[in-house]
């Protein structure tokens, strides 16, 4: 009789316990934390306070989407609207997170959670802002809402029940009461106010919400339909209210909303005005005094949501997820495996944020702005590396005391050491672009830097990089057309031109292969003969990563090749091309390696490169005006076992440890 009343007991059971999530400098939201675990212990239900400078998201979050736990987040916000040190690195992984591709809308589907923000009326337009921040992420990735957010204010005259023990007392009675219901399986009724007839009732605790709020609060209901973020209308005070916002009070990043509309709005507007000027050819340069900045302020409010660290009026960097994941010993990127660079030593920039190309796979969706000429007002190269290089090791301090971070890879990540030109845009089309990478030599930074193929002047005139690479997505005019989208009319024969400037260039090249399933797989014939036109030390070979659902593309999941197919294609190249072998091998990014087999010395490959051997190269170069050149072969480095294609490790250092994100997609694999 005992068992069986335990078996009937525990099927009626919805909720098998709760966490509490603290974040606090002064010690009220611990202190209220504690309060919040003595009324849920008397509901008999377990419950875990937990230190969120202690907890490590990237880890441990999904595990809460199926443990059938609610999760109930007190955080408190600076009078600058700032997270406490104590949440800083929680909620910067988890805006991250919420605007990245990879993890999805539906990452914490399943997930429940109540958030109580502490905050300050006096500094209105930071009130809270850390309370709704969590809120609005949560929702973002998935995860439903139990119950509105409450908001507790320090400033008594204000304070909706006079203080803010008071306004936590009633949010934490709404919190008690809504634990109940959802830990006996009660189902609600409707109060027929739903929106558009639609109603969550029959659902069991989990998708309910409270009472009277699930006409304002929508985060149970995700109707595709109806893609508003409910996260401003949330909190207890707000619920009444009318469910607008303005432009700029919340945006899904790689969405970007209505602000992406703005943009949206204004490149189309710019284009037809360039168009009707005859701006899509060469035309004279315009006075410097006419030309204006390449980022409008919509333009950096969206960029700036995305993570971009922007740098005067047309640079910006942003931190690699690489960059993180060597930090934490969990791992490098490609480069890493295939040509040595330590990623969390490596600073993703770029001097231009403008492109001639809207390619499918673009991973910003159209937010840069594009052009065919420099047309807008130019920085300095001095200006913009003492940015980059400041903001870089800014967004690298975000990561002291992260769980799992490497204290001596935190310092060495200080210094920059490797710099990929490659974050977004065509880097070659500043017109500094020199200047910028002699700078880059003289501070021993090594220097990646990849174009599109649309500026063949631009190749034949650069000066030495460490590696150069070219990306070639596609290999008859048709598909590259297709996948590129490019800007200028005669794109095929710039697009030639290109390689054949490529072909010249004495120092490390690079074909860069972007795979999309069912647009350029076939082409291996076309490839091969590209491949003896620009004559690449290197090439690389990668699936395409999808970036989400977008109106600028109509790439889909289905267009993502497995890794299977991306090996079986790169046999095949390999055997139209001489003097081509198989060399390296990254499973984690979905991409391989092919090697000219100048670097093949014996039977081991040197496809690494010594990087103080190039900056004693390149200073010589510099000294000598120009006349004592190098090749790609004068500073190349042996590749390590593990790195080779066949190797057992499939391109992962053995001295760190593979991380295998939960939750996991086919997207993920492809990055």
């Amino acid at each position: 009789m005992t068992d069986g009343y335990i078996s009937l007991h525990k099927k009626e059971d919805f909720v098998s316990g709760v966490k509490i999530f603290y974040g606090s400098q002064t010690g009220t939201a611990k202190e209220f934390a504690t309060i919040l675990a003595e009324a849920v212990t008397s509901l008999h239900l377990p419950v875990t306070i937990i230190n969120l400078k202690e907890y490590d998201p990237d880890d441990n979050l999904v595990e809460e989407v199926t443990s059938k736990i609610v999760c109930a987040f007190l955080v408190a916000t600076y009078t600058d609207g700032r997270p406490t040190e104590s949440a800083e690195w929680f909620c910067k992984w988890l805006e991250e997170a919420s605007n990245d591709f990879r993890f999805g809308k539906t990452y914490l589907k399943g997930m429940r959670y109540a958030v109580f923000g502490l905050g300050n009326s006096a500094y209105a337009s930071h009130f809270n802002k850390v309370g709704k921040n969590v809120d609005k992420w949560l929702w973002m990735l998935g995860a439903h809402r139990v119950m509105t957010r409450g908001e507790g204010d320090c400033n008594v005259v204000k304070s909706k029940h006079g203080s803010i023990e008071a306004d936590f007392r009633a949010w934490k009675s709404k919190f008690i009461s809504q634990l109940q219901v959802l830990h006996q399986g009660e189902k609600k009724s409707c109060d027929g106010n739903c929106r558009k007839g639609k109603c969550e009732s029959s659902q069991h605790g989990s998708e309910e919400m409270e009472p009277g709020s699930h006409t304002k609060d929508r985060s149970h209901q995700r109707d595709p339909e109806e893609e508003e973020e409910p996260f401003e209308s949330s909190s207890e005070e707000e619920s009444g209210t009318e469910d607008h916002q303005s432009l700029t009070s919340v945006v899904d990043v790689e969405d970007l909303g209505k602000i992406m509309n703005l943009v949206k709005k204004e490149k189309r507007e710019e284009e037809q005005q360039e168009e009707k000027a005859g701006v899509f050819r060469n035309t004279v340069k315009k006075e410097a005094s006419e030309r204006r900045a390449m980022i409008t302020p919509a333009l950096r409010e969206a960029l700036t949501k995305q993570g971009y660290q922007l740098i005067g009026s047309h640079s910006g960097v942003k931190l690699c997820r690489w960059t993180k994941s060597m930090l934490r010993g969990r791992g490098g990127c490609y480069k890493h495996t295939f040509y040595g660079i330590e990623s969390h030593r490596c600073m993703e920039t770029t001097p231009s944020l403008a492109c001639a190309n809207k390619c499918v796979f673009c991973w910003r969706h159209h937010t840069n702005p594009v052009g065919t000429e420099w047309r807008w007002e130019m920085d300095q190269p001095e200006v913009i590396l003492k940015e980059a290089i400041e903001n870089h090791q800014n967004m690298i301090k975000q990561f002291k005391g992260v769980p799992g971070v490497k204290e001596e890879r935190f310092k060495e990540g200080m210094k920059v050491k490797h710099c990929a030109l490659s974050l977004v845009g065509e880097p070659i089309m500043y017109p500094e672009i020199n200047r910028f990478l002699k700078l880059l030599h003289e501070c021993k930074i090594s220097s990646f830097l990849v174009t599109n193929a649309q500026f063949p002047v631009e190749i034949r005139n650069l000066k030495p990089v460490t590696q150069l690479y070219v990306s070639v997505d596609a290999s008859t005019k048709d598909s590259l057309k297709k996948i590129d989208r490019p800007l200028f009319k005669d794109f095929w024969q710039r697009f030639l031109d290109s390689l054949k400037a490529l072909a010249a260039k004495q120092q490390r090249t690079v074909y860069r292969l972007t795979l999309v399933k069912a647009w350029n797989v076939d082409e291996l014939q076309a490839y091969a003969e590209l491949v003896s036109l620009g004559s690449p030390d290197f090439i690389e070979v990668k699936g395409v990563t999808y970036c989400g659902e977008s109106s600028a593309s109509s790439l889909t999941m289905a267009n993502v090749p497995w890794h299977e197919e991306v090996v079986r294609f790169v046999h095949e190249l390999v055997d139209l091309i001489p003097n081509y072998e198989i060399a390296c091998e990254h499973e984690h990014s979905n991409c391989l390696l092919i090697a000219h087999r100048k670097f093949k010395i014996g039977r081991e490959w040197w496809t690494w490169i010594d990087y103080n051997r190039f900056q004693e190269l390149v200073q010589e170069y510099e000294d000598s005006g120009g006349s004592k050149t190098f090749s790609a072969e004068d500073y190349m480095a042996k590749t390590p076992h593990w790195a080779l294609f066949g190797a057992s490790e499939r391109g992962f250092d053995p001295k760190d440890t593979r991380y295998q994100r939960k939750n996991k997609s086919k997207a993920i694999s492809g990055c």
